[in-house]
Order: structure tokens, then C-alpha cells, then sequence
């Protein structure tokens, strides 16, 4: 008798977190934005603003402030990284794949401050995987020209043309798929623990340090590993 309403009301607010509502609608419009994108735009401005903190005043010559050192430390340790899985022809790629990386990590973060991470949105994710495969797209026509591009998919032998074809569908679609799954999910957890923990801001600390931040900044890894990789076979 004390169980269900117990169930009940775990599973109505755990039905409420995973819910994107809308927040606003266009007037004259039947356009509605969600939280999600609300999030989004939020996480972008603050990104934005500290990038025109951080990169303010940059040098050249001389004396550099322990600032500029920590940017270029940052961005010569991401440099070697991809250069590793993509050599120098990723080159062009990096200041993307680094902007989705700290889009990403920031966006699975914010769960710390209150809000609902825009990548548990699958539309979110799903926008991200299909610019990520279109970038590497147009990296194999600018490495092999459009006639090269498209003679790849017969390769090694013209019987790989469908699975070749098809590999542009699955790759975007297993992007997608494997952040907004592993997003959700940790999610889903960190609002049971929250339903069921008796200690619930011990715990529920821990755990948030754990999936917001550690397994947040791993699922921003995982995806523009993956990115680099497809690059790396497109230019090859």
C-alpha cells in the first residue's frame, strides 16, 4: 500500500525531467522554442563571452601573460591530438572539432547549475551529428576533388558501393545515437538517486560530479574522436 504511491510519483517526475517543454513560441508563428535550445543559446553566449575574455590582448613577441601561456598550452596539447588521428591535413577541422568538444562538455555540465543539458534533447544531437558528417563530406571533396570523392565509394571493389553509401546514413545516425543514449541515461540515474537516496545531497553530489563532469567530458571526447576518425578516412 505504501509502494505504489511512492512508484507513482517517481516515475511522474522523472517523466517531467525527461520532457522537453516549450518555452516561448514566435508570435504570428507556429514556430515554439524549447528549453533545449533556449539552454543552447545560453551555453553558446557564455562561451563566447569567455573566449572573448580569455583571447583578449594576445602577444606575439615579448612577455606573455600566464593567461596566454594556458591558451597555448590548451590548444598545442588539442593540436597534437588530432594530428595523431588525422595528421596535417585535419589541420582545417581542429577549431571545429575543439568547439564542439567544449559545446559538448559544456552542455552535458550544466546539470550542476539547475539546468536540464540540451544534449538530452535528441533533436540537439541529432543537429550535431548530421553537421559533423556533412563537415566530413566536404573534407573528402576538398582533399580528393568531387570525381575522386565519388569513385571512393567503389572502392576497394564496386560490390562495397551500397555499405560505402550507406555508411553516410549510419555514421550521423550512431553519433547521434551514442551521446543521446549515454546522455539520457545518466541522466535517468542521477534522477532515480535523487528519488530513492536517503542522503540525498551526499549522494547526489557525487554522483553529479561523476555524470555531468567526468562522464560528460568523456561523451565530448567520444564524439569528436569519432568526428576526427571519419575526417581521417575521408581525406586519406
Amino acid at each position: 500500500m505504501i509502494v505504489e504511491p511512492i512508484t507513482l510519483s517517481i516515475k511522474e517526475e522523472l517523466i517531467e525531467q525527461i520532457e522537453i517543454e516549450t518555452v516561448f513560441t514566435i508570435p504570428n508563428t507556429n514556430i515554439s522554442i524549447d528549453e533545449s535550445t533556449v539552454v543552447s543559446w545560453i551555453i553558446m553566449a557564455v562561451i563566447t563571452l569567455f573566449a572573448i575574455i580569455l583571447t583578449r590582448n594576445l602577444k606575439v613577441e615579448g612577455k606573455i601573460s600566464r593567461r596566454q601561456l594556458l591558451l597555448e598550452t590548451c590548444v598545442e596539447k588539442m593540436q597534437k591530438f588530432f594530428h595523431g588521428i588525422m595528421g596535417k591535413d585535419g589541420d582545417a577541422y581542429i577549431p571545429w572539432l575543439m568547439s564542439t568538444a567544449i559545446f559538448i562538455g559544456a552542455s552535458n555540465m550544466v546539470g550542476l547549475f539547475g539546468f536540464k543539458p540540451p544534449t538530452k534533447s535528441l533533436q540537439v544531437t541529432a543537429a550535431m551529428a548530421l553537421t559533423s558528417i556533412v563537415l566530413v563530406q566536404v573534407a573528402g571533396i576538398r582533399k580528393k576533388r568531387v570525381g575522386g570523392y565519388l569513385k571512393s565509394f567503389a572502392k576497394p571493389s564496386a560490390v562495397m558501393l551500397p555499405i560505402n553509401v550507406l555508411e553516410i546514413i549510419i555514421k550521423p545516425l550512431s553519433l547521434c545515437m551514442r551521446l543521446f543514449g549515454n546522455v539520457i541515461g545518466a541522466f535517468i540515474i542521477m534522477e532515480l538517486i535523487k528519488c530513492i537516496s536517503v542522503f540525498k545531497v551526499g549522494v547526489s553530489l557525487a554522483f553529479s560530479f561523476y555524470f555531468d563532469l567526468f562522464d560528460g567530458f568523456l561523451q565530448a571526447y567520444i564524439f569528436v574522436f569519432l568526428t576526427s576518425l571519419y575526417i581521417q578516412e575521408a581525406v586519406e
